[in-house]
């Protein structure tokens, strides 16, 4: 703080918030590695010491900034899922939201890059279950849809193993999607806009979702 500078007084959530809205910054910039105590104080305009009282070390910084990321994204989910009443009907709801909910995140931010630089440190969140009310919505779905085209009842585990996979492919595609994808001959990125890769996974996870010919019977 320079002199001649007005102290800003936060209670200690708003203080959190300033310094992982700078972080998160930081991330979009540079990724993980732009990400530094030095670097965030500079941006927040706080000291190094005000970081290390909020969040102790860098390690701890990256942690709460990936955590950031994580209750943003279930904020959303829960916002979606909040309209599905249990009467309603199967085709008025819109899984594709879900899919932009989760696509949106990680398309316009580094936090695949940083929980995958978090986990090839050693680092492993003990935190379980953050898409689990999710995966209660749409299996109540399923079962709704399935029993009206007199098919067998899915699987929970089968939901579960669905919604997980669509995360992880979410979520690391903007890291390794498009050298995979090479493989298949895909256009290059510039070539595929970012709203018709959405309308593909919006689409697939759909069919995945109330196609009983698309359902894989998993033992529960």
């Amino acid at each position: 703080m320079t002199a001649g500078t007005k102290r800003i007084r936060r209670s200690k959530e708003q203080s959190q918030r300033h310094i992982l809205d700078a972080a998160e910054a930081l991330l979009v910039e540079g990724g993980p590695a732009a990400v530094n105590v030095r670097a965030v104080a500079a941006a927040a305009g706080i000291t190094d010491a005000g970081i290390n009282h909020h969040f102790g070390n860098r390690d701890q910084l990256l942690e709460a900034l990936l955590r950031h990321g994580g209750r943003r994204l279930k904020k959303d989910l829960l916002a979606v899922i909040s309209d599905w009443q249990p009467d309603t009907v199967p085709d008025d709801v819109s899984i594709e939201q879900l899919v932009d909910a989760v696509y949106d995140l990680y398309a316009t931010t580094r936090y695949a890059d940083l929980a995958l630089a978090l986990h090839q440190s050693g680092w492993r969140d003990a935190d379980d279950g953050i898409l689990a009310p999710v995966v209660d919505a749409l299996h109540r779905l399923r079962c709704r849809h399935f029993k009206a085209a007199d098919a067998p009842e899915p699987s929970r585990l089968n939901t579960q193993f669905a919604v997980g996979v669509l995360h992880q492919a979410l979520a690391l595609d903007p890291v390794f999607g498009t050298e995979f994808q090479r493989s298949a001959g895909t256009p290059k990125p510039s070539e595929l806009a970012g709203d018709a890769k959405k309308a593909w996974w919006r689409t697939a996870f759909k069919a995945l979702m109330l196609d009983p010919a698309c359902a894989v019977t998993l033992p529960d």
